[in-house]
């Protein structure tokens, strides 16, 4: 299969997102109290995003959650779409496939939670970060940003 990186690199991703947040989340119990890493750079500190990164577009509804999954699911087969039809390079399969093992990740506990499970903090140089996020959101970040810089086009 041609695209067979841009696979493993997703199952991967989702996989490393999954088991994060089941060991920080319901091993660890990171709700039960914040988790000093390696304070401030890394805090464990719980979250409940019903929004995007950031907590951005917070949305109680069912419908705000619904459309969250329909736009991530899109997202997703988009890009598996354009990978398939362009002749990608090995890095932009796994810039593809960590960037859609992180939707999927969020989207699966957005299906069972109602929300996507948050659990880093990071802070630093006398900033306090109010934010949390999870691997996942790195996945998507780092893959997405991977296809843009090095999308296989030479520069004209």
């Amino acid at each position: 299969m041609r695209n067979s990186l841009l696979l493993w690199a997703g199952l991967v991703a989702f996989l490393v997102d999954q088991v994060s947040k089941f060991l920080v989340v319901h091993v660890l119990r990171v709700a039960q109290g914040e988790i000093d890493v390696l304070p401030p750079l890394l805090v464990f500190k719980y979250g409940e995003n019903r929004g995007i990164n950031f907590g951005l577009f917070q949305g109680n509804s069912e419908a705000a959650r619904w459309v969250l999954i329909g736009i991530s699911l899109a997202i997703c087969l988009g890009v598996l779409i354009w990978l398939s039809r362009a002749t990608p390079t090995k890095f932009m399969q796994i810039c593809g496939g960590l960037l859609i093992g992180g939707a999927l990740g969020n989207v699966v506990d957005r299906v069972l939670y109602g929300y996507v499970l948050d659990f880093l903090n990071m802070s630093c140089c006398g900033i306090n970060n109010p934010f949390v996020f999870n691997l996942a959101d790195v996945f998507i970040f780092a893959g997405a940003l991977g296809l843009v810089l090095f999308d296989g086009k030479k520069p004209s």
